[in-house]
């Protein structure tokens, strides 16, 4: 995959600012029309029935306050596209770097596909079933599992003998110890940062095929070795 940074711009996911400026302004608008209704309704009212003065303050209030949330939320805008900037410029300096991160899902490339498998304690029998990427199983594989973090690379190879494409694969995992009771077993994946997907709330770390959420990093550099 080419390296590069999907989505040139974060404008896309961020909201327009214009919207709340345009709301502004409408407010704006209304609160001097109002403004011009109450004063010629004052200047014409009957003086023996004037005007509740209870009730045209409580609506002078309402609009302040209405017009004070817009401010708020136009300064919170603003916040916000600060912080999206600044957690995509920090992003893009995953690229070309080599991540391990908390999933399932792994890129096959070349003819391996690698994940690091932590058991809770060791697993005297441990399945290893992997599907691609619309849930069909390609291939299932068994073996021990010692105690503490190791990795688990698959060939490409299915049950059918055939080289299955590269693309994305996840991996499921049933392990039980010597006396039958289950195991549960972290999964972790590894690989290079070709680009960044920067459209959606979260950066997501692409590699190869695979999509990783940035929040899912847990180790930048070199991935545990076999």
């Amino acid at each position: 995959m080419t390296s590069g940074i999907t989505g040139a711009s974060s404008s896309s996911s961020i909201t327009n600012p214009n919207t709340a400026t345009g709301a502004s302004q409408e407010i704006a608008g209304n609160f001097q029309q109002f403004l011009t209704l109450l004063t010629t309704q004052l200047k014409n009212q009957n003086p023996m029935d004037p005007l509740d003065t209870n009730q045209f303050t409580q609506q002078l209030v309402q609009y302040a306050g209405v017009e004070q949330q817009l401010k708020s939320n136009d300064r919170l805008d603003s916040i916000l596209n600060n912080a999206k900037a600044s957690s995509a410029a920090a992003a893009t300096g995953f690229i070309g770097q080599s991540v391990t991160a908390d999933g399932r899902v792994a890129n096959l490339k070349d003819g391996s596909a690698v994940w690091t498998l932590t058991p809770a304690r060791a697993a005297k029998q441990a399945t290893m079933t992997i599907s691609d990427a619309k849930g069909n199983v390609v291939a299932t594989q068994s073996k021990a599992l010692t105690a503490g973090a190791q990795t688990f690379a698959w060939d490409g190879r299915s049950t059918s003998g055939f080289t299955s494409a590269n693309g994305s694969y996840s991996i499921k995992i049933d392990a039980f110890d010597a006396t039958g009771a289950q195991v549960s077993v972290d999964t972790q994946v590894a690989g290079k940062v070709d680009g960044v997907d920067l459209t959606g709330t979260e950066p997501v770390l692409l590699i190869g095929n695979s999509r990783l959420p940035i929040s899912s990093v847990q180790n930048i550099g070199a991935g545990l070795s076999t």
